[in-house]
């Protein structure tokens, strides 16, 4: 089987249950990013349950829907708790995949999932970055990840090498 995938990595979800602004940003990039790869991309939201509501990858499912997404594009991965969990789960729900993966999270975090989710043996294509929100201040979030993007890199080659 093949075509693209859009994968979007999962933001928090609020104590009332909806979504934060960042997974509403997330989401709106991969519809716009679904509407450029000409329409027929499946999605996969990715997360799992947080501090607050249902798993991340519920809320954002609705979103889609809300958006005019066919459910049958979207398949939920509600596992994840953190960026590489949910890249595992990816890598192992796309393993028989032949198609183009494309990752959308927000701009500071994009180049980990998409490098992880190459490590973890999947075609990576060009994501799309969630616009930030105003007054964010980018440069925080980035510092954090220099130590993850190496940490979550050597994890995921450890477990394909292993076999995952």
């Amino acid at each position: 089987m093949s075509g693209s995938v859009i994968v979007i990595f999962g933001a928090a979800v609020r104590p009332d249950s909806r979504p934060s602004e960042t997974m509403r940003r997330r989401v709106t990039a991969a519809v716009e990013l679904g509407e450029r790869l000409g329409g027929g991309a499946r999605f996969i939201p990715t997360g799992g349950q947080g501090r607050h509501g249902p798993a991340e990858s519920t809320v954002m499912a609705k979103l889609l829907r809300d958006w005019g997404i066919d459910p049958a594009r979207i398949e939920e991965e509600p596992t994840g708790t953190d960026t590489l969990s949910s890249a595992r789960a990816v890598a192992v729900m796309l393993r028989e995949w032949e198609g183009t993966v494309h990752p959308v999270s927000s701009g500071y975090h994009l180049p980990r999932c998409a490098a992880v989710l190459r490590l973890l043996g999947l075609r990576v294509g060009r994501g799309a970055a969630a616009k930030a929100g105003p007054g964010f201040s980018e440069w925080r979030w980035r510092l954090r990840e220099v130590p993850a993007l190496p940490y979550d890199a050597a994890l995921a080659l450890w477990w394909r090498v292993r076999g995952g």
